[in-house]
């Protein structure tokens, strides 16, 4: 019940035995997926850093930045 191992990797037309070859080869493949990976990343950086929010911080009630304290 042993099957032949090398069955995924070659296969027979007439005497010839003829090995199919990946699409895309492997190092390749790896290349091209970490290059559309860092894009990808780079996109939404770009997107998330280039909106425009109002500036808001922990100001307590009433704060106005224009009000100058002076306890003279």
């Amino acid at each position: 019940m042993a099957k032949n191992t090398n069955a995924n990797k070659e296969r027979k037309i007439g005497k010839q035995v003829v090995e199919k070859k990946p699409l895309i080869d492997p190092k390749v493949k790896n290349t091209i997926w970490t290059v559309i990976t860092i894009i990808v990343l780079l996109v939404f950086f770009i997107i998330n850093n280039t909106r425009t929010e109002p500036e808001e911080g922990p100001y307590p009630p009433n704060y106005s930045p224009t009000k100058v304290n002076s306890n003279n």
